[in-house]
């Protein structure tokens, strides 16, 4: 239930439907959390940690911290609850209306706009340790900031980078890029043609069938942040505090070079664009594509899948006009807003985010920590697997344009990802992609600012 909102917040949107459907799936997790104040009758508290680690050294690595806090805390327990990627944000929408929110909620922070706003969850400003506050970058912090409050400590976070085939790639003809002098947009391009051997057509040495593999099944978050490094925003802010989508020539760059990479060059397949990241992995390890374009994360994937023998490198995304920055949307520990014990919730944050808990689940996500003090740690700094590239990216990481925006997920569900799909698979021009993104976007967005 909720006991504030922000100034300005309306109601929920649209919502019931998602109630709905959402309720019966996630019936089973909120058997297990149980109401009331976490409070037993001999005065120990019992805080509910919804955790979304999904591999199995971050799973790992979660559980051992709780498990290390329990210990030190007996008055304070910490009970962890696993979540899910695929459905949080109906999850979490059902359980604050239910008044069943865990106390301690993993997310990330382009999906808490509309539970900050809804006053679902705790300002933590004037909560948070000084030492937390000064480790993480103003940056990070304004992933998490809506309106005057704080309502998220954002922790992890992940640069897209290039997974190229290294035996390809040095047997070509193509530069290889570094941190200090990535490709442009225009010359990654170029390098991908080079790359590309044709369908049906034998490769040669540095060729493979196609230069790059694009999965975007999830073509929204993407397309935002790489258009940062060519000064793409698509979100603007008026004197009004309201929000308007605008869809300018910083903005098409990169979704023009996608689309001409499948549609023009046929240096990328459009036998991906439907595909998820690890479903492109067994034809880039076949030697159909030369590059995969990933989130830093992928990498434990390709250690634990790669044939015996396959090289691989990290290189960094091509860079624009604002150079190598990229959009990130961090992932996120808040705390509800219905708890009693939001010091005790902050304070069992604080012991995770300490910079060498911070290594570790940074290690087990295989991600890069927020705070200046863990992404300093020497083991993120070395070549192997590319720890040294993706720690030297970390500077250019800047929040996703969409943060701060109220309704962004339904804006992104239901008009950006079908319009981008078809705009890459050739199936619209560029005028009907903006037509869609800027005109019935704005709509979505209007509903949410009334």
């Amino acid at each position: 239930m909720r006991t504030r909102s922000l100034t300005g917040a309306g109601t929920h949107t649209g919502t019931g439907a998602r109630l709905v459907a959402a309720a019966a799936a996630l019936g089973l997790l909120l058997t297990g959390c149980s109401g009331g104040d976490g409070e037993s009758s001999d005065g120990r508290i019992t805080l509910r940690f919804q955790s979304l680690a999904w591999q199995d050294e971050s799973v790992q690595v979660n559980k051992e911290l709780v498990k290390e806090w329990n210990a030190a805390h007996p008055d304070v327990r910490v009970e962890y609850v696993q979540g899910s990627w695929d459905s949080v944000h109906d999850q979490l929408l059902t359980s604050f209306e239910g008044g069943e929110a865990p106390d301690i909620i993993h997310d990330a922070s382009d999906d808490l706009a509309d539970f900050a706003y809804g006053g679902y969850l705790a300002d933590l400003d004037g909560l948070l340790p000084d030492r937390l506050r000064r480790d993480i970058p103003e940056r990070s912090w304004e992933t998490a900031e809506f309106g005057d409050g704080v309502y998220g400590v954002p922790f992890l976070q992940e640069p897209r980078v290039l997974i190229a085939n290294k035996k390809i790639l040095e047997a070509s003809d193509a530069r290889i890029p570094t941190v200090e002098k990535p490709w442009t947009w225009a010359e990654f391009r170029s390098a991908t043609k080079e790359l590309t051997a044709g369908e049906g057509r034998k490769p040669a040495a540095g060729q493979a069938e196609y230069g790059v593999a694009w999965p975007l099944k999830d073509p929204v978050s993407a397309t935002l942040n790489l258009s940062r490094s060519t000064g793409g925003q698509l979100f603007h802010r008026g004197a009004d505090d309201k929000v308007t989508i605008r869809y300018t020539e910083a903005d098409a760059e990169v979704p023009a070079v996608i689309h001409d990479q499948v549609n023009s060059d046929g240096s990328a397949s459009g036998a991906t664009l439907g595909m998820g990241g690890s479903d492109t992995l067994p034809g880039f390890f076949g030697g159909k594509y030369a590059m995969v374009p990933l989130g830093f994360s992928y990498r434990q994937q390709i250690i634990q899948q790669a044939p015996k023998g396959f090289e691989w490198t990290v290189l960094p995304a091509p860079a624009g006009a604002d150079g190598a920055t990229q959009g990130v949307s961090p992932q996120t520990l808040s705390v509800s807003e219905d708890t009693p014990h939001k010091k005790e919730a902050v304070a069992f944050i604080d012991f995770l985010l300490q910079p060498e808990n911070m290594v570790r689940l940074a290690q087990g996500d295989w991600m890069l920590p927020t705070g200046t003090a863990a992404l300093a740690d020497p083991s993120l700094h070395t070549a192997k697997h590319g720890w040294g590239t993706g720690a030297a990216l970390a500077r250019e990481l800047l929040p996703a344009p969409a943060q701060s925006v109220r309704g962004y997920p339904e804006w992104k569900d239901k008009v950006a990802t079908p319009a981008l799909q078809e705009y890459y698979s050739g199936a619209i021009d560029r005028a009907e992609l903006e037509k869609r993104l800027v005109k019935d976007g704005n709509l979505v967005l209007a509903r949410y600012q009334r």
